[in-house]
């Protein structure tokens, strides 16, 4: 059975801390436990548990602030992903082990998601399409590296695709040429495409 807190600790990171519009807000204790469902004493636990993850900050007699991202963050979140993404890429061509069904089934479904108001979903598949070739290496420390850079990830994503229009598309053609690289057994192409992928999402982001 999943417990206040827990269920506190997603609702906060999956929901509220990836809305464009709460970045830099103050959050309301009261108004998020009648919203989940839970007493305040959980969300203050999961909000505790965030600020260990310097995803919000506490701030003395206001309470607490969804952490911004800044500039330098967002550089490390792209190189930290650049550095899993190209090493699964060389690894799974190497072995002729690409998830090609896999990643090309979470495309199919991103390019059923460019509405404005399927944003969240659409960056949600996005992760899992780029989780899904971290985890295809198969080292659970990779994975679980990996993995704690996905609520940073779905934030930077949501932003960017709000930040530009057409942003949506630009990450479709982006993800396809990473796909059409793996399925030719092209490493150093599959790196390429990573790069750019991540370094359009960098400037969009920086740009806004």
């Amino acid at each position: 059975m999943v417990s206040g807190r827990e269920k506190a600790y997603a609702y906060l990171k999956d929901t509220v801390l990836t809305d464009p519009g709460m970045q830099g807000a103050f959050l309301s204790e009261q108004e998020l436990a009648d919203r989940i469902g839970v007493s305040r004493t959980p969300i203050r636990e999961a909000l505790l548990m965030l600020a260990a993850e310097d995803l919000v900050e506490l701030v003395p007699k206001r309470g607490a602030r969804v952490a911004p991202l800044t500039g330098r963050e967002v550089r490390e979140l792209m190189e930290l992903r650049g550095m899993a993404e190209r090493y699964a890429a060389e690894r799974l061509v190497a072995a002729d082990r690409v998830p090609l069904e896999e990643l090309r089934a979470l495309l199919g479904q991103q390019r059923a998601l460019t509405g404005a108001e399927e944003t969240h979903e659409f960056i949600a598949v996005d992760h899992r399409f780029h989780a899904s070739l971290v985890s295809a290496v198969g080292n659970t420390l990779l994975d679980r590296h990996y993995d704690g850079l996905r609520s940073r990830q779905v934030r930077a994503g949501v932003v960017a695709v709000f930040n530009q229009r057409g942003r949506q598309k630009a990450v479709l053609d982006e993800h396809e040429a990473i796909v059409d690289a793996l399925a030719a057994g092209d490493a150093r192409a599959a790196c390429a495409a990573i790069d750019h992928h991540l370094e359009s999402t960098l400037k969009v982001l920086l740009d806004g």
